[in-house]
């Protein structure tokens, strides 16, 4: 009996087989590569907002401490958007009459909120509190980046799970002292891990298997 299929069908199968599982890998690949770059997380990207506010100039030039604007990061889940008043204390008194700042007057004056745009936005079904990472000793730069050099604010981290894990498993490689906290300059000494560990006992950071389980951030 002749047979069906040349025997040449057998290495053609074979080959066509792990041409498709290469081709899907490869796509897998790519679609995972792809989902940690700017274009999915938005690091570095530049929000269009109601004001271009320079934090560089407010924090850095001046010196403006994170906590006069930002006034429930230590007590609260969120950091909190100043108020309009907040941009007055100061602007009452100068640049009263730069055209740049006419949207903070108008605001004033009608009692309309500006609409600022959120950089840092986790999805929904993330819960982060600010309060507990600020008073256990995680720095504002740690995750915001070098905002005192910022003329224009960006997400400086890409915020991933990936990312939060690689502190969550290894809290002693970026805790810091509390006093130092909102101290953009802080350079970690070189024994970090032994710093780290101390500050985890000190500060009473919860075990790693702790911060690393679902419930910890998805609830």
């Amino acid at each position: 009996m002749s047979q069906t299929f040349h025997r040449s069908a057998n290495w053609i199968s074979r080959f066509s087989i792990i041409a498709v599982a290469l081709t899907i890998a490869t796509g897998l690949g790519l679609v995972m590569l792809v989902a940690r770059t700017g274009l999915v997380t938005r690091q570095g990207e530049i929000l269009q907002q109601p004001i271009q506010f320079s934090h560089a100039h407010h924090a850095g030039g001046m010196g403006i401490d994170c906590r006069y604007c930002h006034t429930s990061v230590e007590d609260s889940s969120f950091a909190g958007i100043p108020p309009t008043k907040t941009c007055m204390n100061c602007h009452s008194q100068i640049w009263t009459q730069a055209p740049i700042l006419e949207p903070v007057r108008a605001s004033f004056r009608t009692g309309q909120p500006l609409k600022w745009i959120r950089v840092n936005d986790l999805p929904d079904f993330v819960y982060f509190n600010h309060s507990i990472h600020v008073n256990k000793g995680v720095g504002c730069a740690t995750c915001h980046g070098r905002v005192d050099k910022m003329p224009l604010m960006y997400q400086d981290a890409p915020l991933t799970m990936q990312w939060c894990l690689s502190c969550h498993t290894a809290p002693e490689k970026f805790l810091r002292p509390r006093d130092q906290v909102f101290n953009m300059s802080y350079e970690q000494p070189p024994n970090q891990i032994e710093l780290g560990r101390r500050l985890m006992k000190e500060q009473k950071i919860a075990p790693v298997e702790q911060l690393i389980s679902c419930s910890t951030c998805h609830r």
